[in-house]
């Protein structure tokens, strides 16, 4: 067997495989032989057919069976001989194929990278140094009082945070169009849940007042037709309500999960929970900062075999959590992309640093995991009982280890920092 690579673009490889003539010959005259046993063909007693009838008949089928077999054996010889690892099948053209003659054929195929990574000393990265301080847990209160609020009617004028029910009816060029009226709406005055100049022109009223105005809706307003054109509205207001927070006492406390009603206790509880979700937080910033440095510091050309699998898994698991969002395939490609490159270094680090995962970290990770849940016992049985889900928690334990000796290694600063504005970076 003679075997040649040449090296195409990028990763891309192509062997060329000569297999001797004698040896495809050699194949093909023993199977034909062993056909002499078996064959039936008319004329003939069985077992006493001429080679030179089998020949005629079967030889062209045989030759395409042998032709088949010896390119996938040859094919991991040379791979073996070439030291040469493919990222996904081969691309196989045969020549021309006759008995007789030596069988050439190339396999082209994409190669893994070879990785020589960038120190990780060389890394510059950022921790985060925040806690949770008496006004961020008071802030949290807030927040719970607000999602127990009631609304009470009052006889005023409205006033930013009120509840206004009202009916209304929009026209553009005197026409009603689609989603502009509607009866008894609930709308919080300051919450935006309008087009921008409608909920002024509302403020200062009281319920049963009237009010006709005009406002234009936004230029890149979801609903083309409708984009940067002027619409009256003719509103009525029914109710004005304003919100009632609960006072912070035993039933307030209960309400949240404090069996004995202890306000004190439940603001332990809520620092505690805050504390645990500014740690999560914190470790999963790090971990994108460890990812991006490691990308940025590890440029490479990756399969595309492997990135189209990838980009289809992504678009597979997409179209689950959303059925019909139909997206194309290329719109998945940079983040496969992205997810094939950081795998391989990932995979690199760890085999650096002999990092390992073993059962015991696993089953710490889900139990951490757990913690979220009302039934962590429920939860932990499922997912130690799953070996599929095992798998992406092992890989998740991995990523973790990375990052930790990553973290350890590189050039790290701390940034000091607020709970809300690590919680929060958008301040929404």
């Amino acid at each position: 067997m003679q075997v040649s690579v040449e090296t195409g673009e990028g990763l891309e490889r192509i062997l060329t495989i000569k297999v001797p003539a004698e040896t495809v010959e050699s194949e093909v005259n023993n199977r034909l032989n062993s056909l002499k046993s078996s064959v039936r063909i008319d004329g003939f007693r069985p077992g006493k057919v001429p080679l030179k009838v089998i020949k005629q008949k079967y030889s062209g089928t045989i030759l395409q069976e042998v032709a088949g077999e010896l390119m996938q054996s040859t094919f991991r010889e040379a791979l073996t001989q070439e030291n040469l690892s493919p990222a996904g099948d081969p691309k196989i053209q045969a020549q021309d194929l006759t008995l007789g003659k030596v069988m050439e054929y190339t396999a082209t195929f994409e190669v893994y990278p070879e990785l020589t990574l960038t120190p990780v000393t060389d890394l510059e990265l950022e921790t985060i140094d925040a806690s949770v301080e008496d006004a961020d847990v008071d802030n949290m209160i807030e927040v719970l009082r607000k999602q127990k609020m009631d609304w009470a009617e009052v006889d005023r004028a409205s006033a930013d945070e009120d509840r206004m029910s009202i009916d209304f009816v929009g026209t553009v060029d005197g026409e009603e169009f689609e989603g502009g009226s509607a009866n008894d709406m609930p709308m919080v005055l300051g919450a935006g849940q309008m087009i921008p100049g409608f909920e002024d022109k509302l403020r200062g009223l009281k319920a049963s007042e009237e009010i006709t105005f005009k406002v234009p809706f936004p230029d890149d307003y979801a609903a083309e037709e409708l984009a940067g054109k002027e619409a009256e509205f003719a509103v009525t207001v029914k109710k004005v309500e304003e919100p009632k927070l609960p006072e912070i006492d035993e039933e307030f406390a209960k309400a949240f999960g404090v069996e004995n009603g202890d306000a004190d206790k439940l603001k332990v509880e809520i620092k505690a929970n805050m504390e645990r979700e500014l740690e999560r937080r914190v470790r999963t910033l790090l971990k994108e900062s460890v990812m991006d440095s490691l990308i940025k510091a590890n440029p490479m050309d990756v399969p595309s075999a492997i990135v189209a699998q990838e980009a289809e898994a992504l678009k597979q698991q997409t179209e689950a959590q959303s059925p019909g969002s139909n997206l194309p395939i290329d719109s998945f490609m940079n983040d496969a992309k992205r997810r094939v490159q950081l795998g391989m270094v990932l995979a690199e680090v760890a085999k650096i640093a002999t990092l390992d995962v073993n059962a015991e970290s696993v089953k710490a990770k889900v139990e951490e995991m757990a913690k979220d849940y009302d039934d962590p016992d429920e939860f932990i049985s499922y997912y130690l009982g799953n070996k599929e889900l095992l798998r992406g928690i092992e890989t998740l334990v991995m990523e973790d280890a990375v990052v930790s000796w990553v973290a350890d290694q590189a050039k790290v600063t701390s940034k000091s920092s607020s709970f809300d504005d690590v919680m929060n970076p958008d301040g929404k």
